[in-house]
């Protein structure tokens, strides 16, 4: 006879997460197309990496061998979809992290714990 895969316990019900609201899982379906190119997931990983909390435009530019507009349109993407946030200073525009879209990503890919009993 086989031994089954998982233990089994008589006395240990997983809790489940609730069901996802239809909703909330296209917010979060948008937010995670906008990270599944390369260059979009690479100018977050900078962006929300830089010590300063804060990335200029000018200071992401040189780790791509795209071009400006390139770059400008996933930057556009990446703010359509709630990560990063934008702000123009004189020539240059400054992007941020979006601290609670990001955890939002985060939470939904945490895996359950089992509380001891």
């Amino acid at each position: 006879m086989s031994k089954p895969l998982l233990p089994l316990l008589d006395d240990c019900v997983p809790t489940p997460r609730p069901v996802m609201p239809d909703e909330r899982a296209a917010d979060l379906a948008r937010a995670f197309k906008a990270i599944g190119d390369p260059a979009r997931l690479k100018l977050l990983s900078m962006i929300t990496g830089d010590p300063r909390g804060e990335a200029c435009v000018c200071d992401l530019t040189d780790a791509f061998t795209l071009t400006g507009p390139t770059i400008s349109h996933h930057l556009k993407v990446l703010r359509e979809a709630g990560l990063i946030t934008g702000e123009r200073r004189a020539s240059w525009v400054y992007y941020r992290p979006v601290p609670e879209a990001l955890a939002r990503l985060t939470e939904v890919l945490a895996p359950m714990t089992v509380a001891a009993a």
